[in-house]
């Protein structure tokens, strides 16, 4: 596959399905941010952030018309000590992580009756993950989470979500000074599902967050990660796989915001594609403000595309605003299989169904290995497995 890095504004790189992978400042939204929806346009689809989504499958979130007629259930396994609250909308930690962008998450916000706050206490270290699972019953729920981790904590939080239904959703994650946190989202769906859901962090002084955002599920589903920094000295790692399937729209949308003096993020999201109009999108965002000197930033996002008739739009943006900074790129690939790759295992005896099976295990190896949490990596090993099973 070809690969882009350090590219200039305006540059651009295809591979041999219908590829869009531009360099253009796109960080800013069509509207400000808010906790009020009606501060939100309905867009059609001629915005920035919409121009890839299919709004007509979104059954009714961004245009007000979806109603919160559905079942969610929901079961937090939380290690001895974790706190598990339901709060009334004004709590003081609702919304310190970030503001919603765009109407579905102000919906969203608009939307739920009690938020539910997950609290690792100060300089706790989890030697058992969190473990969030949310089954869809069918109809339409909103929610709002927030997962506090406190200053010099530990902790590792799954968030399964599973079964059908129409789901949107604000998470947000406080990191405390010196703390370390990873979450895994796996968005697992039957293939009706719709979600949509923005995850904001606020990342502490010291403070250390890796984010592993799997998707294989759904029919349409859309996923906004967004970054800040507290203080300096403060990283992130973003790490994403998704498998995406014939007729599925699945869209990760990042936003990294270098608001604090030398702290570093990487981003590496990496997906799959097969059968007709299968459709994935990546934009990566990252914006380096005046203030950030001493930023350390790099993005990627590789696509591998296992079957005509699927496509992806890649969009990887940088915006730097100081000199001061120890390195920033972004590079974005996308293609099919890397002939080399299978020239050499079928020159060692290896049959070309299973030495494409071998590629593709490869190529998400690094990402899956990121998880950290033995049942997930099997379940996902597994699931690739299966996906496989249709096309190579």
């Amino acid at each position: 596959m070809a690969e882009a890095q350090n590219i200039p504004a305006g540059s651009t790189t295809a591979g041999a399905i219908a590829v869009a992978a531009e360099s253009t400042v796109a960080t800013r939204m069509s509207a400000p941010p808010s906790f009020d929806v009606a501060d939100f346009p309905v867009p059609n689809g001629r915005e920035e952030e919409w121009r890839f989504t299919p709004l007509a499958r979104l059954k009714g979130l961004h245009d007000g018309t979806a109603v919160a007629n559905g079942s969610m259930k929901a079961q937090i396994d939380a290690p001895e000590g974790v706190t598990v609250e339901s709060v009334e909308r004004g709590d003081a930690r609702i919304g310190k992580a970030g503001t919603p962008v765009d109407r579905i998450a102000a919906q969203a916000f608009s939307s739920f009756a009690k938020a539910t706050v997950v609290t690792v206490p100060k300089e706790q270290v989890l030697t058992e993950p969190v473990r969030v699972t949310l089954h869809g019953e069918g109809g339409t729920t909103f929610g709002h989470t927030v997962f506090d981790v406190q200053a010099f904590a530990e902790a590792v939080i799954v968030i399964d979500h599973t079964g059908d239904g129409v789901r949107a959703a604000n998470v947000d994650f406080l990191v405390g000074d010196g703390a370390k946190l990873t979450v895994v989202s796996v968005q697992d769906w039957d293939d009706t599902a719709v979600h949509c859901s923005q995850h904001n962090t606020l990342v502490g002084r010291d403070a250390t967050f890796k984010s592993v955002v799997v998707t294989f599920g759904g029919d349409v589903v859309r996923i906004h990660p967004r970054i800040s920094y507290a203080g300096p000295g403060g990283e992130a790692e973003l790490f994403g796989l998704y498998f995406t399937d014939a007729g599925q729209h699945q869209e990760h949308r990042l936003l990294v915001t270098h608001d604090a003096p030398h702290c570093k993020s990487n981003v590496v999201y990496k997906g799959a594609l097969q059968g007709q109009d299968a459709h994935a999108v990546w934009i990566g965002d990252v914006l380096i403000e005046k203030t950030a000197e001493g930023t350390d930033t790099y993005e990627m996002n590789r696509n591998l595309v296992l079957t005509d008739g699927a496509r992806v739009d890649s969009v990887p943006n940088l915006e730097i605003e100081t000199g001061e900074i120890v390195g920033a790129g972004h590079a974005s690939a996308t293609g099919r299989f890397d002939d080399e790759q299978l020239f050499y295992l079928q020159a060692r005896g290896i049959p070309a169904d299973e030495a494409r099976r071998l590629v593709v295990r490869g190529f998400f190896a690094e990402l899956v290995q990121q998880i950290g949490v033995d049942d997930i990596e099997e379940r996902l090993l597994t699931k690739i497995e299966t996906e496989l099973q249709g096309s190579v």
